[in-house]
């Protein structure tokens, strides 16, 4: 049935809406479109680098009636892949854009496979447009993400990292480096995140191309987004916002429980976007390399022949150090390389410093080390360079030592010891440190007057030796819990002669002043059954540790360790280091030996205890910077409607003082005379109103 007076050829909006509504009724109108549309792109091939907007706008119609005629527009996808990878990088701009999104359309609608389109969209990255590629970028991350919300589709993500894989080799900058931005971003993004794709993207570590060569090495020291608020209080995590909400919703509702109240809801927001986020750990990318060695052997070889930038070799050590720290690597030219550029006028000469620290650890022989803290003493750590260089050098020898702590001597141990009685401040709170860390690793190494006195902690502690393992078969500090059951049932047992006879009974505790160790270096006194008392033979050091150590393996063996079994032992094994064994406390010393991290902060190196002198500039900076977000200070208007009269009395606080002059006048002192009428007249009022 032929329509008159049809308009609906020219009007493609009205016929895509009645198509939707009703796609039999108007079938001849889009077979009509379809045809018209075939004989347009014939005669488009001809000249396919000039601009056709008619071109766009009957693909596009096409593309949103398609899932209404399926079998009519089953090749229809085909032909636009086949007109693009024939024509892709000499159609105009406008046009490749309009045909990539008829066909993002028709991927949304189940009519394309996913492979077709991603790997035509990797071949379009390799044309100059660069918002084209931007869009193509977004739609690959985007679609990649949604075929594998549900569950991670294997074969999809194994063919489209092989084409990937390829694009990186690709002659073309524009298109490998685009395809190394949307394997990143899929790692990142928890998608990705397996060996095959850490591996693909170490492969452009050794690229030709400087942008790709860059971008996988910011990729391997690409930190942890928890790391930026680092610096913040645990404590301020650890309020439950429940009980503040709960609390305000009770109390007297004043300006702080607000502040408090809204920060705590920021928290808590944070807390759970924290939590919905896939998990992220510290080079977790470095732990997938296949052949770490061997990639830190050709980066290092790799560093020594090239002529990049002083910025791109620091990117190349940091990694290499990564590599070398993390996974325990032998790469000994790497030391002597370092070495060269420590120098206090060198720059950047933290981060090399920060280097060196993150490559040691203690299967380096300490003979590899050791010119390299020589060195760092020497050109460091003198009386001629400034007080910051100084303490910089003290913290660089700190941090390596910490890792390797076999690779310094004992002279030169003492002689930057030395450096606890220096003039200036931060020179002597570095040389302070570096102390501290030896008292817990080898204190034989110190003067006698530095090692502190001993305790139970030291006591316990092994000799170091080179490749030594210290591998325990129980839990230290384990031996504690039996002393707290002791002392759980004699509490108890006490508490109950106490209600009996109503009197004091003196419970011994292990938190007492005087330690076990007192007890057992003393003679022990016990009673035997007639109650005269019997002295013991005071026992050894050797056998006190001994009997502790075969305590802990019979707790270790013999129980299951609770959380709360494990928080004993750890409050045991921090009032180890109070205990004296020479019978007099000391105050805990710093806790100089922290959790070691395999990266090293450059804030530890840099860390200078010095007051700095701020300009005015930078003084009011800081003023204002702490006055945001607060309420301004003075006379605040209690009113509720801001537009209503104020009385005479808060007028009279802003009026000039001269115009309430006369009103100070009238508080004058009065005489006794006028106390006495006033007090007259008061009397006469009371008498009449009786």
């Amino acid at each position: 049935m032929v329509r008159q007076n049809n308009q609906l050829a020219e009007n493609l909006p009205q016929l895509q809406n009645l198509i939707k509504r009703d796609p039999a009724s108007y079938k001849e109108e889009f077979l009509a479109q379809r045809q018209q549309l075939t004989n347009i792109m014939s005669v488009f091939q001809l000249a396919p680098e000039q601009s056709n907007k008619t071109i766009n706008e009957r693909v596009m119609f096409m593309a949103q009636v398609a899932q209404c005629y399926p079998k009519e527009m089953e090749d229809f996808p085909q032909q636009i892949i086949d007109l693009m990878q024939k024509h892709n990088t000499v159609l105009n701009n406008n046009i490749r854009m309009g045909l990539c999104k008829a066909l993002i359309m028709l991927r949304n609608k189940n009519l394309l496979a996913p492979t077709d389109l991603l790997e035509l969209f990797f071949q379009l990255l390799k044309c100059q447009d660069k918002s084209l590629r931007q869009f193509l970028e977004s739609h690959i991350i985007t679609d990649i993400k949604n075929m594998n919300v549900k569950h991670k589709n294997a074969k999809l993500n194994t063919t489209l990292q092989n084409f990937m894989f390829t694009m990186l080799k690709d002659s073309n900058s524009r298109a490998a480096k685009m395809s190394l931005d949307i394997m990143i971003e899929l790692y990142k993004k928890n998608i990705w995140n397996d060996a095959k794709t850490v591996n693909v993207i170490a492969t452009g570590c050794f690229s030709k191309i400087t942008k790709i060569m860059v971008a996988s090495l910011k990729f391997f020291l690409g930190k942890d987004p928890e790391e930026k608020d680092s610096d913040k209080s645990d404590s301020e995590e650890e309020v439950d916002p429940k009980d503040v909400i709960m609390a305000n919703k009770f109390n007297k509702k004043t300006r702080k429980r607000a502040k408090v109240l809204s920060k705590v809801k920021k928290l808590a927001a944070k807390s759970y976007k924290k939590k919905s986020q896939a998990v992220a750990f510290n080079f977790s990318a470095i732990h997938w390399l296949h052949d770490p060695q061997g990639m830190a052997e050709k980066l290092f070889k790799q560093i020594e022949i090239s002529n990049h930038r002083l910025e791109v070799k620091l990117m190349t050590l940091d990694v290499i150090s990564r590599l070398i720290g993390l996974h325990n690597l032998f790469l000994f030219n790497f030391y002597s390389y370092i070495q060269r550029f420590i120098q206090p006028h060198q720059r950047e000469v933290t981060r090399i410093l920060q280097f060196a620290a993150q490559a040691s650890h203690e299967l380096v022989p300490p003979d590899v080390i050791e010119p390299l803290l020589k060195t760092l003493a020497n050109n460091f750590t003198t009386e001629r360079n400034s007080s910051d260089v100084m303490a910089i050098g003290l913290n660089a020898v700190k941090e390596i030592c910490t890792r390797c702590p076999l690779s310094i001597t004992e002279d030169l141990l003492r002689d930057l010891a030395g450096y606890k009685s220096y003039k200036d401040r931060s020179v002597m709170m570095a040389a302070k440190g570096l102390i501290h860390l030896f008292r817990n690793l080898r204190p034989e190494l110190l003067h006698k007057k530095d090692r502190g006195r001993p305790n139970e902690a030291t006591d316990e502690m092994e000799k170091l030796d080179y490749g030594k393992t210290d591998a325990k078969d129980f839990v230290p500090g384990a031996e504690v819990l039996l002393n707290e059951d002791h002392s759980e049932v004699s509490i108890e047992l006490n508490s109950e002669s106490e209600s009996d006879d109503e009197q004091w009974v003196d419970v011994p505790h292990s938190d007492d002043g005087g330690s076990d160790e007192e007890s057992d270096l003393d003679e022990e006194e016990e009673e035997d059954d007639t109650g005269r008392k019997i002295l013991e033979p005071k026992r050894s050091k050797a056998e006190i540790l001994k009997e502790k150590k075969s305590l802990a393996q019979k707790v270790t063996i013999e129980r299951l360790l609770t959380d709360e079994d494990f928080k004993r032992i750890d409050l045991a094994n921090v009032q180890k280091q109070m205990q004296s064994t020479k019978g007099s406390k000391r105050k805990l010393e710093e806790e100089a030996l922290k959790n070691r991290d395999d990266l090293v902060k450059l804030s530890d190196i840099e860390n200078i205890y010095k007051k700095r002198k701020h300009d005015k500039q930078t003084r009011l900076a800081t003023v204002k910077e702490g006055q945001e977000g607060r309420e301004k200070f003075g006379y605040k208007d209690g009113r509720v409607n801001i537009h209503c009269s104020k009385t005479n009395r808060e007028k009279s606080k802003k009026k000039n003082a001269q115009m309430m002059r006369h009103k100070a006048h009238g508080k004058v002192k009065r005489s006794f005379k006028d106390k006495q009428i006033a007090l007259r007249n008061h009397l006469l009022k009371l008498k009449k109103m009786k």
